[in-house]
């Protein structure tokens, strides 16, 4: 159990009352999580103290982040809002789990490209919730007290393995915001020992900065927003007049639960980019070769040939519009490309990818500000992308959420940084997260697609020249 002296820190939390933007709004009901998997190599006693852990998320908490802490509400004026009152924090649930099995009974492993390197090692959620005795690990949500953040330190019995389980409401972050989190806890974690210590890299928390920019820039409806009103069978609902309660009091979305991954080697990887178009990125390619045998998959499960094929890439949006690349709230958007499904069938992979980057370099502000004027005024078509964004016998669907590129490995409490990378399970169909593996250079792709479309796609020969199926 952890100390109570571990949560001290938060003691010294001051009374605020912090505004959200429309996009930490429009993320309610849905959870940032991560699965970090950490080495004890030098059998230290001490190895991923509960005890620091929790200190230092507490003492970040309150000396950087304070809005982790708080309680979601709206104002007088009608803003949505997060509460902090020293007297009724939303306090963090933290604490360790042991299982009774070795960590490696849950680890899937492939041959090293490099064969004076150790086999690589995969993380398979799937078999941890079957074989572990853990049926799903807490999620968070603002629908249970003290529950908006939630820390697991899971110890495995008879191994050198460690693992951090990492459950926030997505209203606090967004990916870089949260990664930056990450970092941030576990540099104060390296640094209790020394009460001076302030942060490298400190982050802005004040969403007045998104709101400022914004009401200067004139916005510019991307190809995708025109798409999916045409799509619409009925009229597209107008947000009402006071959209924060609704927001806020957005139900759980709950996780999707048939997730498979993939691996790609480097060599691999660079061979897609070659095959498909040599002149784009290894990412654009990558979304190419998914959108061909994701859609080959869905026609072969449904029976049904959809109209319509669709690539998400979210983007981060602090860089374009000169917003500090340290603010940590929610400022990522969609780029979605609609393609038609007979297009991506019979055509060349330069082909798909010129159309798909036609759609998804669209990422300047102007198109931003008008994602945000979307949610503010014309909410049903959020509505309408849920329907449209999905597997089915309508659609075929590629997002791509790239972490590739996030310092994830650089999440160092004073242990070292994780070995491995994974997550929990997380919301919408048709979504994959890519993660860098540090083991071999590759990546991970850790896909939500069905398990009836992934029977089908596990065998695809175009898949398989390039892809390790791992489960």
């Amino acid at each position: 159990m952890l100390a109570s002296t571990a949560y001290d820190d938060l003691k010294v939390v001051k009374a605020q009352e912090i505004e959200l933007g429309t996009l930490d709004m429009a993320t309610f009901g849905v959870n940032l999580d991560g699965v970090y998997i950490y080495k004890n190599a030098n059998s230290d006693s001490q190895f991923m103290s509960l005890e620091r852990i929790a200190s230092g998320f507490c003492k970040v908490v309150a000396d950087y982040y304070p809005m982790i802490v708080g309680r979601p509400s709206v104002s007088k004026n009608g803003k949505g809002v997060m509460i902090v009152d020293p007297a009724n924090l939303c306090m963090p649930d933290i604490a360790e789990l042991t299982v009774t099995h070795p960590a490696e009974a849950f680890f899937e492993t492939r041959d090293n490209v490099d064969q004076a390197k150790d086999t690589v090692k995969f993380f398979n959620l799937r078999k941890f919730y079957h074989d572990s005795g853990v049926n799903r690990l807490p999620q968070a949500t603002y629908n249970r007290d003290n529950a908006a953040a939630i820390v697991r330190v899971i110890r495995f019995a008879g191994s050198d393995y460690v693992a951090l389980y990492i459950s926030m409401s997505h209203v606090l972050f967004d990916g870089l915001g949260a990664t930056m989190f990450f970092n941030n806890w576990a540099e104060c974690t390296r640094n209790l020992d020394n009460p001076s210590h302030t942060l490298q890299n400190p982050p802005v928390n004040d969403r007045k900065i998104v709101t400022d920019y914004f009401d200067t820039v004139t916005a510019v409806e991307p190809p995708h927003t025109k798409h999916l009103k045409e799509q619409s069978t009925v009229p597209i609902m107008p947000t009402p007049d006071n959209f924060a309660p609704i927001l806020i009091g957005a139900p759980d979305i709950p996780a999707f639960e048939e997730q498979h991954l993939l691996h790609f080697t480097p060599d691999k990887l660079e061979q897609v980019r070659q095959d498909i178009d040599k002149t784009q990125t290894t990412n654009l390619t990558l979304a190419v070769l998914l959108s061909k045998v994701v859609l080959q998959a869905g026609i072969q499960a449904f029976n049904s040939m959809p109209k319509w094929s669709y690539v998400m890439f979210p983007y981060d949006c602090r860089k374009s519009t000169g917003i500090p690349t340290t603010y940590s709230g929610n400022l990522s958007f969609s780029a979605i490309a609609p393609l038609e499904s007979q297009a991506v069938l019979d055509g060349s992979g330069k082909e798909i990818a010129q159309a798909i980057k036609e759609h998804c370099s669209k990422t300047s502000g102007e198109y931003a500000k008008s994602t945000i004027d979307t949610i503010e005024n014309e909410i049903g078509v959020l509505f309408q992308a849920g329907a449209s964004l999905c597997n089915s016998a309508d659609s075929s669907y590629v997002g791509l959420s790239n972490l590739r590129y996030l310092p994830l490995y650089s999440i160092d409490f004073g242990y070292g940084g994780p070995e491995i990378l994974s997550c929990d399970y997380f919301v919408r169909e048709g979504m994959s997260r890519i993660y860098a593996n540090k083991q071999d250079g590759g990546i991970d792709l850790v896909m939500n697609i069905k398990d009836n479309m992934f029977e089908h796609l596990k065998t695809s020969e175009e898949l398989l020249k390039y892809a390790d199926v791992i489960f």
